[in-house]
């Protein structure tokens, strides 16, 4: 019975190894650690459970019947972050450079069906050349399995996943789908079609790092939604994300102690907002005094930088902060910034995290290059994910709420549940100037002194519409707050709106405008 034993133990000192101590060296020379050395970082010590290490591939052309390796590239299993169980995928490069297989793809598609029916987060950490070209359209086949279990997971149990090495062609399309994606600086790359066939086919010469680098895809196309600097900070990042959210859809995120005997006003507040309506600020400030202990994990932080997503805690609960960035265009929604917001308001409401909307909004950037490419289609994407959550919703406006930039940003009229304003805030059609030079266009034409009788309008107009006191006299601000106050009542709103429920009308599915 003991050579049983042995026997089975020399297999899993054999698994792994993956593609062997060459492989495992070249990885390391790379400066990129291997498919289990990830897992152990990322998960609770001594948590990991793996299953399918003994699987091999099934293939017998090109020679593969040769070889043949225990896991075939991809280690699977299930662990603990923080004593909460997730389901992990870690793609091994040492064998067959993380090429994915028919069997390969078999144990990915395994933990995710474990996955939905335990309703546990899954984490994939992606390192792999593609599909194993040597098995054909079973490869193939092995994606769109994939890519099937990653739609249907979609607001079921949340999906992250870490690009670790490459990762090109149809490969792409499964970290798209999930809800987080996390890249390396200076190792992570993924594209659809590789420098070589863009240049064969546009003749433009782009280099790997410009054309699916870390940072390309976390400022210019919005992929990835963390770009850092080491995989070990990335391991650190998603531990830190899983922190804010809940295991499924039915879960509610972790929440914190808090003392509520603390001090929570914050002076600094009242000084943060310039009394010139036009000079910029920096909504992080803001944001930083608001959230528990400063702690904020910002989400798309290089990407639509006009506003600002992430999460944080308010009284201990977990919430999803939306806010406008006055020091980058004004704060201005356009279109990449309103498909950032719509896709974070919508993971926030499908996992039942109560959202924090901090308002400074002029209103939509006009322009040719805006309205050509769908400003009012993608701008009603924000408008749709506000309307269509159910969440716990609470809006402060701190200076500008102007046009339908004011309706869009969560306005007690598509269910806000609370919404306080500053005595700064100014709830308006439109600014001051633009207003008046429509209303009194003709009075300020025909005056003797026409800049004269424009500042005389223009500090009458201020007077009457610059601020909250209409809107609060409709109801549509619940409250005008002291600045300093703001961390008192976000406190007492998200307590009290703990077992708030709201329902949406019975239907298949929305038509968000996509």
């Amino acid at each position: 019975m003991s050579q049983v034993f042995e026997d089975l133990k020399k297999l899993r000192e054999e698994a792994k190894l993956g593609g062997g101590l060459d492989k495992i060296e070249a990885q390391h020379k790379k400066g990129k650690l291997t498919a289990r050395e990830r897992i152990q970082l990322l998960v609770d010590e001594g948590s990991f459970d793996e299953i399918d290490m003994f699987v091999k591939h099934r293939s017998n052309d090109f020679g593969l019947e040769k070889k043949k390796f225990l896991g075939d590239g991809v280690v699977t299993g299930f662990a603990r972050i923080d004593g909460r169980p997730v389901a992990v995928f870690s793609q091994d490069f040492t064998v067959f450079g993380g090429s994915l297989s028919e069997t390969h793809a078999e144990k990915i598609c395994k933990i995710m069906d474990m996955s939905m029916k335990n309703g546990i987060p899954v984490i994939g950490l992606n390192d792999s050349g593609g599909a194993r070209i040597q098995e054909g359209v079973v490869s193939l086949g092995g994606y769109a399995d994939i890519f099937l279990r990653n739609t249907l997971a979609s607001g079921v149990v949340p999906q992250i996943s870490a690009i670790l090495g490459p990762c090109a062609g149809g490969a792409v399309y499964s970290p798209a789908i999930t809800d987080f994606v996390f890249m390396v600086k200076n190792t992570s790359h993924m594209f659809v079609t590789g420098p070589n066939v863009v240049k064969t086919v546009t003749h433009e010469e782009v280099s790997f790092e410009d054309l699916g680098g870390a940072e390309t895809h976390a400022s210019k196309s919005g992929v990835a939604h963390f770009a850092m600097e080491s995989e070990i900070e990335v391991l650190e990042e998603i531990r830190k994300l899983m922190g804010y959210i809940p295991l499924n859809w039915k879960d509610t995120p972790p929440e914190r102690e808090f003392d509520f005997e603390d001090d929570l006003v914050e002076p600094k507040l009242d000084t943060i907002v310039p009394e010139n309506p036009n000079k910029p600020y920096d909504m992080h400030e803001i944001i930083k005094l608001l959230v528990d202990d400063g702690e904020f994990l910002e989400v798309h932080k290089y990407y639509a930088e006009n506003i600002i997503v992430g999460f944080g805690r308010i009284g201990g609960i977990s919430v999803g902060v939306i806010a406008n960035q006055p020091s980058v265009l004004a704060g201005v929604l356009d279109i990449n910034s309103s498909i950032k917001g719509a896709r974070f308001i919508r993971f926030c409401d499908a996992f039942n995290i109560p959202l924090l909307v901090l308002e400074d909004v002029p209103g939509f950037l006009p322009g040719t290059e805006q309205e050509w490419n769908g400003i009012i289609k993608h701008g009603s994407k924000l408008l749709f994910a506000f309307c269509e959550a159910t969440v716990p919703k609470v809006t402060v406006i701190t200076r500008k709420a102007y046009g339908g930039a004011y309706d869009v940003m969560n306005s007690k009229h598509i269910r806000g549940d609370f919404n306080f304003a500053w005595p700064t805030a100014e709830i308006a059609v439109m600014g001051p100037k633009g207003a008046v030079e429509i209303i009194f266009k003709k009075e300020i034409s025909s005056a003797e002194d026409p800049e004269s009788e424009l500042n005389k309008k223009l500090e009458d107009y201020r007077t009457k519409f610059a601020n909250p006191y209409i809107a609060a006299e409709r109801g549509y601000v619940d409250d005008v707050i002291i600045p300093s106050e703001t961390k008192t009542k976000l406190v007492n709103a998200f307590q009290l709106l703990k077992n708030k429920v709201d329902n949406n009308p019975k239907k298949k599915h929305c038509n968000i405008p996509l």
